[in-house]
């Protein structure tokens, strides 16, 4: 697996529903999440990976973003768009 960039996100928790991502740091910036596009899980050997693929308000830029439950860790992926 590629090593993403580890990110401060500000995350959302509801009771029964699952945490929703609502802004990323970025170059000491907080910028706003506009959308969840995708949502799934993984394993990486025995550490399980929840991946969350998000569009930014200002830029509609596409973001993966990984959380590591084990170590309680988020890391970035930047994805080209076209």
């Amino acid at each position: 697996m590629m090593k993403g960039t580890p990110v401060r996100i500000g995350v959302v928790y509801q009771p029964g529903k699952r945490a929703k991502p609502v802004w990323i740091e970025l170059n000491r910036r907080q910028v706003r999440v506009n959308e969840t596009t995708y949502y799934w899980r993984d394993r990486v050997g025995e550490t399980p990976l929840i991946h969350y693929a998000v569009t930014t308000e200002e830029t509609g830029d596409l973001y993966e973003l990984i959380f590591n439950p084990l170590d309680e860790s988020w890391s970035i992926h930047k994805h080209k768009t076209e």
